[in-house]
């Protein structure tokens, strides 16, 4: 088991210290009003408790992706756990950090805005249609999953279920966010997270008795333990299937309606940063759920072939099988409410991006309305869709939000005068990793399914490049500043 203590204790410690480093590094500023301090309307601007706000972060980017995520990664094998640790600590952790802290000093402004900022306008229009796309997918993936479980555990209609939890997106997304988010939300969190305590302790109890075998990281664990390795690579498959737990960014979708709640600068480290340490933490523990009853990742891969078992499945079984009724309980709250927890959110952001557009005022209900039903109505239609056609084209649109944002983050610190590499290194990693996941992945996953050495070859060209233009751009910012 020191495999699983070394990693929780490695997130914890980056927390407080890589964590506290990239506070200081970038400069937060107490003296300086956050937008819920300086501009409340009582509906999306509204100051909100620290603990409060920090458990809707990380209920708004967690719900079942550090679950579900961590649990397909985890068929790879035990160097899940590398990427998951390294990744959220220097990677997902600081771009989450990031992209909440430039909204607060950018008035809350949602991400397209500040992408335009620092990227120029083609970047901004195009993250404009790229990320509102992505909400509305995300809200539709997280409609149709539970809807659909819904409609098996009742015995109802599917579209009666969809029905039903549109009815009340539509509800959250309307209202003030202290109304319903604020107050549910806190719950439903900390239900996540007691969940993901109580398998850790049912875990470590059952291997110090002896009666279960933890997954270690050795020698043999340096390769692909997937099914099928041919088709699910290692590099860069891995790297897209962990997103939420190590990097996402869908984070920087839901980090502007956290950035208009915060009081002071100071607890986003705790808010942005501290959130996605949790979530990296439930990665970790699900990730080594899962080998770990399945007797490593060949019996987690075994079982995973047969129909109908699927993370939700697994979900069940292991919470059933360890906490007993408690966990069917637990396992019915993380697989139903906690991605409509996250499909909610999803659309309010949706609404906010389309309102910074279009610089439309939102504290109206009629005005909200104007852009919410016609939202709705378009994710409507999608839900229709079968969910693994949604689902397919998540994961490469998310980390390539992600990749934005860290070249985002690396030019401001360059227009600060401060050292880009903490943000352009992992821009660059993560432009090798989406470039590949491009050029080699099957057709049937967006990709265009060259072999593996020619793709990730051309990957890696791609990131070079990219790093050079962003050098050569950084450079003309620093001429330009010396002239002035």
């Amino acid at each position: 088991m020191w495999t699983f203590l070394g990693a929780v204790l490695a997130l914890i410690l980056g927390f407080v210290f890589y964590g506290k480093f990239i506070e200081r590094f970038f400069g937060a500023d107490d003296t300086r009003p956050t937008p819920a301090v300086e501009k409340p309307d009582g509906v999306d601007f509204s100051p909100m408790p620290t603990w409060k706000v920090f458990t809707i972060q990380f209920l708004n980017i967690a719900g079942l992706g550090p679950i579900f995520g961590a649990i397909l990664g985890a068929m790879y094998g035990p160097m899940a756990y590398l990427w998951i640790v390294f990744g959220c600590i220097f990677m997902g952790a600081t771009h989450d950090y990031f992209s909440g802290m430039l909204s607060v000093r950018h008035g809350g402004a949602s991400i397209p805005e500040i992408v335009g900022k620092y990227l120029g306008k083609g970047f901004q229009n195009f993250l404009r249609v790229f990320t509102l796309l992505l909400l509305i997918f995300v809200g539709v993936a997280f409609v149709s999953g539970p809807a659909g479980l819904l409609a098996n555990l009742t015995g109802g209609g599917l579209t009666i279920w969809l029905y039903v939890i549109f009815a009340y997106y539509l509800i959250a997304t309307l209202l003030p966010i202290n109304k319903i988010i604020g107050k549910i939300y806190p719950l439903f969190g900390a239900a996540l997270i007691i969940m993901a305590i109580a398998i850790a302790g049912a875990m470590l109890l059952g291997g110090i008795s002896g009666s279960l075998q933890m997954p270690e990281l050795s020698a043999a664990s340096f390769t692909n333990w997937h099914h099928h390795p041919t088709e699910n690579i290692l590099f860069p498959m891995m790297f897209i299937v962990i997103s939420c737990g190590a990097l996402s960014g869908f984070h920087s979708t839901q980090a502007p309606m956290m950035a208009r709640t915060i009081k002071k600068e100071s607890y986003g480290r705790y808010v942005f940063y501290g959130a996605m340490i949790a979530e990296g933490v439930v990665a970790i523990i699900w990730a080594t759920a899962a080998m770990t009853f399945f007797g490593g990742a060949e019996g987690l891969n075994a079982t995973m072939q047969l129909d109908g078992h699927n993370p939700a499945w697994v979900v069940n079984e292991i919470s059933v099988a360890w906490l007993g009724s408690v966990g069917a309980i637990f396992a019915i709250v993380g697989v139903i409410a906690c991605p409509i927890t996250t499909g909610d959110t999803a659309f309010r952001s949706a609404r906010l991006t389309i309102a910074d557009v279009f610089k439309f005022d939102q504290s109206n209900i009629k005005r909200r309305l104007i852009i919410s039903i016609p939202l709705f109505a378009v994710g409507f239609v999608l839900s229709q869709l079968e969910f693994a056609t949604i689902w397919k084209y998540l994961g490469l649109s998310n980390q390539i939000l992600a990749v934005v944002v860290l070249w985002t983050g690396a030019m401001y610190l360059v227009k600060q005068n401060k050292l880009h590499w903490y943000l352009s290194l992992p821009a660059v990693f993560m432009t090798v990793v989406c470039s590949s996941y491009l050029l080699v992945a099957p057709f049937k996953n967006g990709g265009l399914a060259l072999d593996a050495q020619s793709g990730i070859m051309i990957g890696v060209v791609c990131g070079l490049i990219a790093l050079l233009l962003f050098i050569v751009s950084a450079r003309r910012i620093a001429i330009k500043a010396k002239i002035a």
